[in-house]
């Protein structure tokens, strides 16, 4: 199947400005198209990803994928989803968020040898546009009456909306002429919710180049899980692409526990995986759903797209350490991963009873319980169980003279890291 196929298969297309016309210009050539994203934070999330994965399939399709970071756009922010005004950021957190998330890219895009990428910044050829230039050259083509009949201006209306934000289609626009005429880009891709901005782009590109242009717009559906929620929240907030904000074992964990419901949509969608390996995935999925095959695939896909195979033998090291309690088999590094957000407490060097120091400790409220559960084989102490209420414990147990993992009972963790001094 040809890259359209492929994609209306995965269920990544929502609408297309000219179906049967993409179809046969890719078909003889080879076509440059662009995404973009708005630095209005320091990482991308797996919300981001969503248009990015359509514009990684097209370059493994043989395909040049264009990606803009939006520094200037994302200087004066977008009205699409929003109810009110954005806060504007400074130009310095601009220019900081968008290193990183070119970064980000770089890393996602430049993986195969020879890899045919670009990466462009808006900033670079609006910053020394005048307000007149805008205003004759750009701001003429535009029909108010056209611009606020677009979703994403309409659905503000009522609650008002700034010149400033108002004014960002027509921004996009121009990023959208600036690429055709200078990278020629012929196709951009966004999210469903930039439909009125990627055609204003189009109508830019038509009045400038003429009505017969060949330049097309494609979107992608809004991913929702099965029970009708947002794809990509989780109950402790976003899913980073930065290890600093998500680790790679929080990443791996959170494709790993997918729903049955969901986990093919996302097969199809996140992975390079074909169509026969998903579709026998899906069979797994069908008769044998306790294996769980199907999530622990996409997980393994997923977390050595982002973070290489580094991430995923970590992600695995931790989750097998705590499936079968061999903590001690642990780094220091993969403890602060797995235990990130778990019950912990700082406790001094010096020795002392084990059972003392579990209350101390906050992680038994009485002595008589500690006592108790240490006699009755509860506590573990980094995946050892410790039956001798007389057991002296010191930092000679933390792992690299750091850590100590408690559990308690089958589930209970609790972290607690040495003091230093």
């Amino acid at each position: 199947m040809n890259i359209i196929e492929e994609l209306e298969w995965r269920g990544a297309i929502n609408q297309q400005t000219d179906e049967e016309g993409l179809k046969a210009y890719i078909e003889d050539n080879k076509i440059s198209l662009y995404c973009g994203v708005d630095p209005t934070g320091d990482s991308l999330h797996i919300g981001h990803l969503i248009p990015f994965m359509v514009l990684k399939r097209f370059q493994l399709a043989g395909h040049r994928p264009v990606i803009l970071i939006g520094g200037a756009t994302g200087s004066i922010g977008d009205p699409s989803g929003k109810s009110e005004e954005r806060n504007l950021q400074t130009m310095e957190q601009v220019e900081n968020n968008a290193r990183k998330l070119a970064s980000q890219m770089e890393n996602l895009f430049l993986k195969e040898k020879d890899a045919d990428f670009r990466m462009v910044n808006n900033y670079d050829w609006t910053k020394n546009m005048t307000l007149l230039d805008f205003l004759r050259n750009i701001g003429k083509r535009f029909n108010v009456n056209t611009m606020i009949r677009k979703d994403i201006v309409a659905s503000r209306l009522e609650t008002g909306i700034s010149f400033t934000e108002f004014s960002y289609q027509i921004l996009q626009s121009m990023d959208y002429l600036h690429l055709f005429e200078n990278e020629d880009v012929r196709l951009q891709i966004g999210g469903a919710d930039q439909w009125g901005n990627i055609t204003s782009g189009l109508e830019l590109i038509r009045k400038e180049a003429g009505a017969d242009t060949k330049a097309f717009g494609l979107t992608i559906p809004l991913m929702l899980k099965s029970d009708g929620t947002k794809f990509g929240k989780t109950a402790g907030g976003a899913i980073w692409l930065d290890p600093e904000k998500t680790s790679p074992y929080e990443f791996y964990q959170f494709w790993l526990n997918q729903n049955d419901a969901d986990v093919v949509k996302y097969l199809k969608y996140f992975t390079f995986l074909s169509k026969e390996e998903i579709d026998a995935l899906e069979e797994k999925v069908a008769t044998e759903p306790e294996k769980r095959e199907a999530q622990r695939r996409l997980a393994e896909e997923m977390t050595t797209f982002v973070h290489g195979e580094a991430g995923l033998q970590d992600a695995q090291t931790i989750t097998d350490a705590l499936f079968q309690g061999n903590i001690a088999d642990l780094s220091a590094k993969q403890i602060e991963q797995g235990f990130k957000n778990m019950p912990g407490s700082t406790m001094p060097k010096e020795a002392n009873n084990l059972a003392v120091w579990l209350v101390d400790a906050e992680i038994e409220s009485s002595r008589r319980q500690s006592r108790e559960d240490i006699n009755n084989g509860a506590i573990y102490v980094n995946g050892q169980r410790i039956q001798d209420v007389d057991y002296e414990i010191s930092s000679a147990d933390a792992i690299e003279g750091k850590y100590i993992v408690i559990r308690r009972g089958k589930k209970k963790y609790f972290l607690v890291t040495i003091e230093d001094a």
